[in-house]
């Protein structure tokens, strides 16, 4: 489940309340030319956004659900005021002292979840994209380290590169 390569990527984004939350969406069911034009208008329109990331080292030491916490938790302490309280994609908290409510499928229930989604996958796969002109090999540009067939295939035919799990 989940890439097999590349960093977990967590975004946290709190929308002005001026903001029309009724255009973000899931992140999976929106193409990528929607996403940066929606994290464009995110950055333009007053809402307050904040990435954290997890390299590839250290989802392989903690696992992916730590490191997926840990990268909330700095997308969280990056924001430059704290909030008072959070929504959360998923069944888990973020370990930090802040009042949460967790969601499942959050993405589809929270304009601001929507929008974190959106937000963090434009940064992972714009890291992809970087990758890729280090490891062209394997497609990254194209496959953002999913377990495709041509990207299988290049595993086998190269080995794994550093930015694998």
């Amino acid at each position: 489940r989940g890439p097999l390569a590349g960093p977990v990527v967590a975004a946290c984004v709190i929308l002005d309340e001026k903001c029309d939350y009724s255009i973000f969406v899931d992140s999976k069911i929106i193409n990528a030319e929607t996403r940066s034009r929606l994290y464009s208008e995110l950055q333009n329109n007053g809402a307050s956004i904040s990435v954290g990331v997890v390299s590839e080292t250290d989802i392989d030491r903690l696992n992916i659900l730590q490191a997926s916490l840990m990268a909330m938790k700095r997308a969280v302490k990056a924001l430059p005021t704290q909030p008072d309280f959070l929504l959360v994609d998923g069944n888990q908290p973020i370990p930090l002292s802040i009042p949460q409510q967790t969601l499942v499928k959050g993405e589809s229930k929270s304009a601001s979840i929507a929008a974190a989604s959106i937000v963090a996958k434009v940064v992972r796969d714009d890291l992809m994209g970087q990758y890729h002109l280090q490891f062209p090999e394997y497609n990254f540009k194209q496959n953002k380290g999913y377990a495709t067939l041509e990207h299988r295939q290049a595993i086998r035919t190269h080995g794994p590169c550093k930015i694998h799990r």
